[in-house]
């Protein structure tokens, strides 16, 4: 019961937090971004820190890096894909998940301990 509180308030702070820093950026549509994905990080590295300790935490913290350059390259090479080549963007995004996923791994085992 205690997790699922700390969870609760830790997550719901940085989620209010990020969205009203979203909410003074421009365009809007950065609001959603921003709400979502680094909140649920930090509060997640949070409670691995108060779980499982610092070190744990700090390999977790990188793998989430190498997943979020993954993602950039993926994101990227998808839009660019979809302009060149005027190809459906669910057909384009689904099939280049295989670029996320070789990002992610190789910066894993190159740089990952």
């Amino acid at each position: 019961m205690e997790v699922i509180l700390v969870r609760f308030v830790f997550g719901g702070l940085f989620v209010s937090a990020f969205a009203v820093s979203a909410d003074i950026l421009k365009p809007k549509s950065f609001a959603g971004l921003f709400g979502a994905a680094p909140s649920v990080a930090l509060a997640s590295l949070m409670l691995t820190i108060h779980k499982q300790g610092k070190i744990f935490a700090a390999a977790e913290a990188c793998s989430m890096i190498f997943g979020a350059i993954g993602f950039l390259v993926y994101a990227c090479g998808v839009c660019q894909i979809t302009m060149r080549y005027k190809l459906p963007a669910s057909m384009v995004a689904t099939s280049s998940i295989v670029i996320w996923l070789a990002v992610a791994f190789g910066l894993e085992a190159a740089i990952g301990r």
